[in-house]
C-alpha cells in the first residue's frame, strides 16, 4: 500500500509503503497471531478489532518498526 499524493517532508508514517498486510483466514486465527507476536515482543498499536467492513485486524510492529496487519 502506498500514498502516491504524499509529498517530501512529512512525517515517515505518512509517506511510502503504509503497511504490509497478510491474511490468515479466520478470526481466531488473527487473534492467536496477534497474541503470539506480542507475547515475543512485537507491539500491538491496534486491535485486535473487527472493522466496519467486516474484517478482523490487528497491527503491529515488526523489529525495525514497520506495521504489519494481520487480517482475515
Amino acid at each position: 500500500m502506498q500514498r502516491p499524493d504524499s509529498a517530501d517532508g512529512l512525517d515517515v508514517e505518512l509517506s511510502g509503503h503504509a503497511h504490509l498486510a497478510v491474511s490468515v483466514g479466520a478470526e481466531a486465527a488473527v487473534d492467536s497471531l496477534s497474541e503470539r507476536l506480542r507475547a515475543d515482543g512485537h507491539p500491538a498499536i491496534d486491535g485486535p478489532r473487527v472493522m466496519g467492513d467486516g474484517y478482523d485486524e490487528c497491527v503491529v510492529l515488526d523489529p525495525d518498526g514497520n506495521r504489519v496487519e494481520i487480517t482475515t
